[in-house]
């Protein structure tokens, strides 16, 4: 089985828009140095690898001890088993612990139907007597609440966290780990985003797969396809300028040029785009091959972010946690001043 599923591809132009990209630690031109109004962090893919994980909390508080929170963009589990869920509670009991967290849920939270028991891999079998929506309610006791989609806030700073709302091998034997999002979330997400632009703020969503054409991967084969309702979502997205999409899955470098992208969709009368930045990966990282598949980067990888929201821009700096140090970081100017 190859590592990602492939379904059709959505077009779309890639833009980088009117931001400042420095070295993190180097305040951008223009900006003389402020108090962020909410800093927050967003890691992904953790998939069973505790002691990253924990690495990474310990540098997020000793870089942001003030820090509303944490998103985690889904592969909370390797595989979705209660007992996984509960290893990361337990790393995050032990602490430092988030002030507030926000978890989207990845494919690697679907995983249990492929096993006949936890260190019997049995694909023969699949679901191996795993319902679908056993899988769902593992994931809604562990991020307690009773939906995919949810709306939390950092600092005042609204984060929307969405995902698939079906393993789609249950609905079809030719998919797996393709996204399927239903109207009342599209609608939902539609509403969010309208009511804070209202309110004249930047809104955080926060995704496990990457959209098509954006982010490092998602112009190889493997990314192209991972949403069932990619235009939908594109076109929601794409009409709010101050929209930054977080989005993880690939586990590619944050060492790459497009890490950071300005999707513009064509159509949606927002020429600017609206911002798409990759998470990284707390386990295992990935880049290209050039051959249409991947290479694992060499060494200890643990990567993610941390974001500043100041009135007139945000600021995204990648951090690789292992060293402890900044790897780069892109100011983007807000269209509406908070």
């Amino acid at each position: 089985m190859k590592r990602r599923s492939l379904i059709t591809s959505a077009a779309g132009a890639i833009t980088l828009g009117a931001t400042t990209s420095t070295q993190a630690g180097a305040q951008p031109l223009g900006h003389p140095p402020t108090t962020p109004l909410s800093t927050f962090n967003v890691i992904s893919d953790i998939q069973g690898d505790l002691g990253d994980l924990t690495v990474a909390l310990r540098d997020i508080a000793a870089t942001a001890p003030n820090g509303a929170g944490i998103a985690v963009a889904g592969d909370i589990t390797p595989r979705g088993y209660d007992f996984e869920y509960a290893a990361v509670r337990q790393v995050l009991e032990r602490g430092p612990r988030p002030r507030e967290i926000a978890w989207a849920i990845g494919n690697h939270e679907f995983y249990v139907p492929k096993y006949a028991d936890p260190q019997t891999l049995a694909l023969a079998t699949w679901p191996n007597g795993a319902t679908e929506d056993s899988l769902f309610r593992s994931f809604y006791r562990f991020a307690g609440r009773s939906a995919v989609y949810a709306e939390t806030t950092f600092g005042g700073i609204p984060v929307l966290t969405i995902g698939t709302e079906r393993y789609m091998h249950y609905h079809d034997p030719k998919l797996w780990d393709e996204v399927w999002l239903s109207e009342a979330q599209l609608s939902w997400l539609d509403e969010r985003l309208r009511y804070w632009a209202g309110r004249r703020k930047p809104v955080m969503v926060v995704a496990h797969h990457p959209l098509p054409d954006t982010v490092s991967g998602t112009r190889n084969k493997l990314y192209m396809s991972d949403y069932l309702q990619a235009d939908a979502l594109l076109d929601l997205l794409g009409r709010h300028r101050d929209v930054f999409l977080f989005s993880g899955h690939t586990h590619w470098n944050l060492a790459l040029s497009d890490w950071y992208v300005r999707r513009v969709v064509p159509g949606s009368a927002n020429l600017d785009g609206f911002s798409v930045v990759n998470t990284g990966a707390v386990q295992t990282g990935f880049t290209d091959n050039g051959q249409g598949g991947e290479n694992t980067v060499p060494g200890v990888f643990n990567q993610g972010l941390q974001v500043e929201v100041h009135r007139d821009r945000v600021v995204v700096k990648a951090r690789d946690f292992a060293a402890g140090r900044w790897l780069k970081q892109v100011s983007v100017p807000l269209a509406t001043r908070i």
